[in-house]
């Protein structure tokens, strides 16, 4: 871990600061803006990709676990956006596609497209849930209904809780 941290802190503070000619202030703007940007592009990513209307939230049992097959939680847990967005694809890596990459991690996404076919039709020959939005505004309208409908529910479970002195 320690390895890895060098070579990070390396590659984008240490190696920046000494063949670019820019000022301290100039380099601190610029590796706060990376970071901000790619934390937005990755939280938007998962947040699309998992808490959307159609997603499940599975809680485990007593003993702590998910009584379900690795393969169907994938499937009830995870949706794709943007599927036809050659644009998507390219940009975010296939992480649009994220049935497919739960479900095959290990391979190049450039293959998702195709892959995907085949995951629709056994999902549907299964009775497995295939959720998909499909563009992005789409998906972040989905998202924004979920984070609504949570909220009402916590608000009305706080209220429950709460009790007025008579």
């Amino acid at each position: 871990m320690f390895f890895f941290k060098a070579i990070y802190y390396f590659l984008f503070i240490a190696l920046p600061l000494l063949v670019l000619d820019i000022t301290w202030w100039q380099f601190v703007m610029g590796f706060i803006g990376m970071h901000l940007a790619e934390g937005l592009t990755m939280g938007l990513v998962f947040q699309l990709a998992h808490v959307v209307e159609g997603t499940d939230f599975p809680l485990p049992n007593d003993q702590g676990n998910i009584e379900e097959a690795w393969a169907d939680h994938q499937m009830r847990t995870t949706a794709n956006f943007a599927t036809n967005s050659k644009l998507a694809g390219f940009l975010l890596g296939g992480l649009n596609r994220q049935i497919e990459h739960h479900l095959f991690p290990k391979v190049c996404h450039i293959h998702y497209p195709i892959i995907s076919k085949i995951v629709k039709q056994t999902a549907l020959e299964f009775d497995l849930p295939y959720i998909e939005s499909p563009t992005f505004v789409a998906a972040l309208k989905s998202h924004y209904r979920m984070l609504k409908k949570f909220g009402l529910e916590a608000y009305k479970k706080q209220s429950a809780l709460v009790r007025v002195p008579v």
